[in-house]
C-alpha cells in the first residue's frame, strides 16, 4: 500500500483543509496517511516551515500549500 505523508503543524488552517481533502481521497483510493508535525523535528521545521502543508507520496513531494487533488490522484494510480 502506498503512503502519503502530510507535513503539518498545529493551528494551520491549510493543513486541516489538506487533511480533510486527503481523507476524502482515501475513500476512493486506499493509501496510508501519515500526519507529521514539523514542530517536533528541528530538521523538518527548518525545511518546511514556510511551505506547509506538504504532501509527499512514498517520500516524493507532490505539492506544497494546497493539495493538487488530480495530481495526487494520478500519482496514486501510477
Amino acid at each position: 500500500m502506498k503512503t502519503i505523508t502530510l507535513y503539518t503543524k498545529p493551528d494551520c488552517h491549510l493543513c486541516h483543509e489538506a487533511e480533510r481533502i486527503l481523507r476524502a481521497l482515501q475513500q476512493e483510493t486506499p493509501f496510508e496517511l501519515v500526519l507529521t508535525d514539523i514542530t517536533q523535528d528541528p530538521q523538518l521545521f527548518e525545511r518546511y516551515h514556510y511551505d506547509i502543508p506538504v504532501v509527499a507520496l512514498d517520500g516524493v513531494e507532490l505539492c506544497h500549500h494546497r493539495v493538487d487533488v488530480e495530481g495526487v490522484r494520478r500519482a496514486l494510480m501510477a
